[in-house]
């Protein structure tokens, strides 16, 4: 965790406008949370986790080290971005991800605490048709309960201006959010798995994908149980709440479920896959509604050979059915270990 002194929470008075965010500006009053059994039964239940490590705690055992499961990387960045709304719990959409990396793969068990940064603000150009908002970007680090270091990536919210006829003045440049993974840092959080015991198992003898190849899963995924995925991950952001809190009259289903059912289908789609251990980047295209269908489209950008395994950078293309409609909602870039 870094070393800058947070400043009160300001969730018990109501959730921040755009005007109370600086830069600078650390909150870390979310509560710890304790990956639990239950924690993961449901978030199986709810966007499908497939990942048999995060499944099966004996294979886990020989191939990580420790006693117990993994805890599923989709139930960890779900827990870290949920603590991270306690800042954007008025937000109106959350445009992007950037550098989401693992450090460490915590197991069932484990508690996750996590920081938030404001490093840039910019306000939006002003429009006759929606209220006057601006752009936060977000640094969000975890840790375990010993203080090691669990997540590092970015988020950038789009939240809403309390003086909509008083400019902000706000207009940093996002320059330091990164393009892509440091590739240096890309296996530390699988460091010393003994991937010979996966590869004795018959889904993991599949050939190795190659550059080019594109697979879908062969079903979509309903989305369902929304407002309670979001509770599960302590998620305050009203928006996936309180239908009347936009003015829209209908919940948006938090960015984060979109792309666990993504995860869920990737690894479908390649069964091959171990665990994920990076996000290069994550777009939020358009919203997705409770009831909206999930079909995805994973392509293989590249396969970088890691030791005894590898890293496969994988591109998923997310599109939501709704009645006779359908519309891309997700472009999603991430880091897939291999057997």
């Amino acid at each position: 965790m870094s070393d800058e002194q947070s400043e009160p929470s300001v969730l018990g008075g109501g959730a921040p406008w755009f005007e109370d965010l600086h830069v600078g500006q650390v909150d870390r009053s979310a509560p710890s949370v304790t990956l639990t059994d239950g924690m993961a039964a449901l978030h199986q239940a709810i966007v499908g986790d497939r990942l048999a490590l995060a499944l099966d705690a004996q294979l886990a055992a020989r191939v990580i080290g420790e006693r117990g499961r993994l805890a599923h990387p989709a139930l960890v960045w779900d827990v870290a971005i949920g603590q991270s709304t306690v800042l954007t719990g008025r937000v109106i959409a959350n445009l992007f991800y950037r550098g989401l990396l693992f450090l460490r793969a915590p197991m069932i068990g484990d508690a996750l605490s996590t920081s938030v940064e404001v490093v840039a603000r910019r306000e939006t150009s002003r429009r006759p048709e929606r209220p006057a908002s601006g752009l936060a970007v977000l640094r969000v680090r975890s840790a375990d309960q010993e203080g090691r270091p669990v997540l590092d990536f970015w988020r950038c919210a789009m939240l809403p201006l309390r003086d909509c006829d008083a400019p902000s003045g706000a207009s940093d440049a996002f320059e330091q959010i990164p393009e892509e993974l440091p590739a240096g840092q890309l296996g530390r959080a699988v460091e010393g798995w003994d991937l010979a015991s996966v590869r004795e198992l018959g889904w993991a003898r599949a050939p190795r994908p190659r550059a080019g190849l594109r697979v879908s899963a062969s079903a979509g995924d309903v989305v369902s149980s929304a407002p309670e995925l979001a509770r599960l991950t302590l998620n305050v952001a009203a928006a996936h709440h309180d239908a009347g809190s936009q003015g829209a009259g209908e919940r948006l289903v938090y960015g984060g479920h979109t792309i666990g059912l993504a995860a869920a289908q990737a690894s479908r789609a390649l069964p091959g896959i171990v665990t994920i251990v990076g996000w290069h980047s994550c777009d939020h295209l358009a919203p997705v509604r409770e009831g909206d269908t999930l079909h995805s489209e994973v392509e293989v950008e590249g396969v970088q050979e890691l030791g005894d395994g590898a890293l496969a950078h994988l591109r998923s293309r997310v599109s939501a059915s709704r009645g006779q409609t359908r519309e891309p909602v997700l472009d999603w870039r991430f880091v897939a270990l291999l057997a």
